[in-house]
């Protein structure tokens, strides 16, 4: 741990910017916070001390986030596809986020932070699974940041448990299938009741979105600093929300001149 401390010390000292500096903000965020394990391998460490050192990486942004006054923040913390890496790397996971809860769960919650969790939690070992579900609970009457925790998350799968849940009520007579409409799919996502994503930041550079919230991603403006998770600061944040504030938003329309 010292290691990390010594190297999380490496940052340069940086004032964040206020609410009040911004053109425009977005109303959710969603990161892929990717390049764990390159720093890992890049500083002749671990891959669990990665994600460890990725985890302070996180705190920080989550608090400027609240602080900023930004509704909502997604991360990928762990998809379907990540259980195919190996027992050492997901165990240091697993254990990441009872770490994570036990560290900042009462911090979260004095700022009135909501915590819910997108992906199916069954799978989970049971004193993981209890950790989830309690986080959820003290927090659900929150109303400041929801910060939406993707663990065990995948937007296909996501999407297909929305229209087995259509369908079953379609079935049921609960739903008529001409009322079957975006706004049906949306009301049956983890993320029901939350604005789309406006902004979407992927770190390490890789450009894509893996499997990341896909709905939801509709009509978001992508950015993919090449800085890896871990050594991405505030500073680097709040210049993809200055460049969010600067991009022109056409939903699919045309400016007019």
């Amino acid at each position: 741990m010292d290691i990390i401390k010594d190297l999380f010390g490496q940052r340069e000292r940086y004032v964040p910017m206020t609410a009040d500096a911004f053109e425009r903000l977005p109303r959710h965020v969603g990161i892929i916070m990717d390049g764990n394990g390159r720093w890992a391998k890049k500083n002749k460490l671990g891959v669990a001390l990665g994600h460890r050192r990725g985890v302070e990486t996180l705190r920080e942004i989550i608090r400027h986030t609240d602080d900023l006054g930004i509704g909502a923040l997604s991360i990928y913390a762990f998809s379907t596809e990540n259980w195919n890496r190996s027992p050492e790397e997901v165990g240091a996971l697993m254990q990441l986020i009872l770490d994570f809860f036990a560290s900042e769960i009462d911090e979260l919650h004095e700022k009135n932070v909501r915590i819910l969790i997108l992906g199916e939690k069954d799978v989970f070992q049971p004193r993981q699974r209890e950790t989830l579900i309690r986080a959820e609970e003290r927090t659900r009457a929150n109303t400041g940041l929801t910060l939406n925790i993707c663990l065990n998350y995948g937007g296909r799968a996501e999407i297909t448990r929305a229209a087995r849940q259509i369908a079953l009520d379609v079935q049921a007579g609960r739903l008529s299938p001409d009322a079957v409409d975006e706004k049906a799919v949306s009301d049956r996502l983890y993320t029901a009741g939350q604005p789309d994503v406006d902004l979407m930041i992927r770190t390490s550079g890789e450009m894509r979105l893996s499997n990341f919230l896909l709905w939801q991603c509709a009509y978001a403006e992508f950015l993919f600093p090449t800085v890896l998770w871990p050594e991405f600061t505030v500073k680097d944040y709040d210049e993809a929300l200055l460049a969010f504030g600067g991009r022109e938003r056409r939903f699919g329309g045309r400016l007019t001149p």
